[in-house]
């Protein structure tokens, strides 16, 4: 009996040591190393790709926001703020209706078929929303220019980047409602155009809140 007890204190004093022993290295040393690896090494990535202008966080290079003007009186849908650049549209992201205190941000898909009628309809509207807004009085916009970025929304709704066909579509507007020359927006676009990871992974991508900041650090210095 005595021996049964003696066997059993010292298993139970020895799991109580690994558990000890593999909280601290698992839950504690491990952790640092991880932590102090990112922050020496990736700290951007670690602290969630933040975005600076005016010396504050203005959001994360890798979600991306909308520019819209505040909604009028009456109006359910905000209309775009046509001095900045535009990303892809937002249309699977619904309403937050979960917690109203606060604007979560949601991701999600329209969900929907490419012959689902409320689809297609959605692109017609976004691609002649696109022609007309990004039209100026020396030029045009032509259907065929718009690209398909332009008018579907990603699988997550928060695609942070356009594709650079689309930033070239927008520059003369861009120019006209800030008072820039083309050439000056048009050179913003070419600086903060990326080519494809590694040389052959993605397609070329213009980040929308990165190039917005430069946009308005130039507008600052015109």
């Amino acid at each position: 009996m005595n021996n049964s007890v003696s066997n059993t204190a010292r298993l139970l004093g020895a799991g109580l040591r690994a558990l000890l022993v593999l909280t601290l290295v698992t839950g504690v040393l491990y952790p640092l190393v991880v932590t102090g690896i990112a922050q020496g090494l990736f700290h951007d990535q670690a602290n969630g790709s933040e975005a600076k202008a005016d010396g504050r966080v203005v959001g994360s290079s890798l979600i991306g926001q909308a520019y819209n003007l505040p909604l009028k009186k009456g109006q359910e849908t905000p209309e775009p703020d046509l001095k900045w650049f535009q990303g892809r549209p937002q249309n699977g992201l619904g309403t937050n209706n979960v917690n109203t205190q606060y604007k979560l941000i949601l991701s999600g898909a329209t969900n929907r078929s490419g012959d689902n009628e409320e689809l297609i309809q959605w692109v017609k509207d976004a691609k002649a929303a696109v022609v007309k807004d990004n039209s100026t009085g020396t030029y045009k916009v032509k259907p065929s220019q718009v690209p398909a970025d332009a008018v579907t929304s990603s699988g997550s709704g928060l695609d942070p980047n356009i594709s650079p066909q689309y930033a070239d579509i927008q520059v003369h507007r861009v120019a006209e409602k800030n008072g820039l020359s083309t050439a000056q927006v048009r050179r913003l676009v070419d600086e903060h155009t990326e080519g494809r990871t590694l040389g052959f992974m993605g397609e070329p991508r213009v980040n929308v809140l990165e190039l917005n900041i430069a946009l308005k650090e130039l507008v600052a210095k015109s």
